[in-house]
């Protein structure tokens, strides 16, 4: 039975929703959040919160977009990659899915924040004081659930390294470069909750492989004809 979608749009399509989050992801988690936050002082970060509430919710909408790419992402790799091993390219597709839902979860702490905003009633009987301290403690906990959720990523991006490997009609350095990157997204974000003192910048670099591997599908692997797969 064919695939209801070749594999060079599967690629493409797969190619566009990496591209969409890396220009989702650096705006809201490298922007505008650090912008806003400062994680030594709450009363800081509320005022900057209330004061560019409308940047603090494009933050929001823009994790949003890279949640619902992710899950695209997930099903056009899962289809490009069925060819070479079917139950191992769901299963891949799957961690990448169960990541997604973490980091769906992560964002409700957000949302959470923007509710302490709105200065419901409940709160009214906080002091601005507590409610600052809330507002700093939910987006702490949203950081450190991304964390985890990102070390899942990162055992996805081996086992898609692994499967990129065996197939025919990917270059192996693709796969190589996958790996490399999942490893150190797991190395780089496990320092959080075991190992704080140590430094694991070169994550920064190794993260480069998923990059390159998005252009890749973009620019070859949108063109691979049903013929080369075998």
């Amino acid at each position: 039975m064919r695939n209801s979608i070749s594999l060079s749009k599967a690629a493409l399509t797969a190619g566009i929703g990496l591209l969409i989050m890396t220009l989702t992801v650096p705006f809201a988690e490298f922007k505008i959040l650090p912008d806003l936050v400062n994680p030594n002082s709450a009363l800081e970060t509320a005022n900057n919160i209330k004061e560019n509430l409308f940047l603090f919710n494009v933050a929001i909408f823009l994790i949003f977009i890279t949640i619902v790419a992710d899950i695209v992402v997930a099903w056009a790799l899962y289809v490009f990659l069925k060819p070479v091993n079917r139950s191992l390219s769901l299963l891949t597709a799957w961690f990448r899915l169960l990541y997604t839902s973490v980091y769906l979860l992560a964002i409700t702490n957000l949302i959470k924040v923007f509710t302490l905003t709105k200065g419901s009633s409940y709160f009214l009987s906080n002091s601005q004081e507590q409610i600052s301290e809330f507002m700093l403690f939910y987006i702490k906990s949203y950081k450190y659930e991304w964390f985890f959720g990102l070390v899942l990523f990162g055992i996805y991006l081996i086992m898609l390294g692994f499967l990129v490997l065996k197939a025919s009609y990917i270059h192996k350095a693709m796969g190589w470069l996958l790996i490399i990157a999942g490893i150190g997204y797991v190395i780089g974000h496990l320092k959080v909750f075991l190992y704080p003192n140590l430094n694991t910048s070169f994550s920064m670099f190794t993260a480069l492989g998923e990059l390159v591997f998005m252009l890749w599908l973009l620019i070859k692997g949108s063109r691979i004809k049903e013929f080369q797969i075998g």
